[in-house]
């Protein structure tokens, strides 16, 4: 991820920053699914219990993926920071999820 050269906040503002401008909604999207291999070992897996570590490592590069998505769009519009940033999860089928980062691309600059 490449969050250390670019403002990612939850919140609207960001302390010890001055919002410039707002250049608009922002976002990232990515689906996902297990391969053959993943789902078999994350079934045998869901008969005991327990985290079922395929699907969290899959659901980890998504996130980073999606993030990074909104990040590229973001640099589109000549913003330097997205602020309010969500996420939002939805399955698509048994087997694939979807991973959607948003929020509102800005300029900020340091007080």
């Amino acid at each position: 991820m490449r969050t250390e050269e670019f403002i990612i906040s939850s919140a609207n503002h960001v302390p010890g920053f001055e919002i410039l401008e707002t250049k608009g909604f922002v976002y990232g999207l990515t689906v996902r699914s297990r391969g053959l291999g993943g789902q078999l070992g994350a079934g045998i897996r869901s008969m005991f219990g327990g985290e079922i570590k395929e699907y969290v490592k899959m659901m980890e590069e998504s996130r980073d993926e999606a993030l990074n998505r909104m990040i590229d769009h973001a640099q589109e519009l000549g913003a330097n920071a997205v602020i309010s940033v969500r996420f939002d999860s939805d399955e698509i089928s048994n087997v694939m999820q979807e991973i959607l980062a948003y929020g509102t691309a800005v300029t900020a600059e340091k007080l």
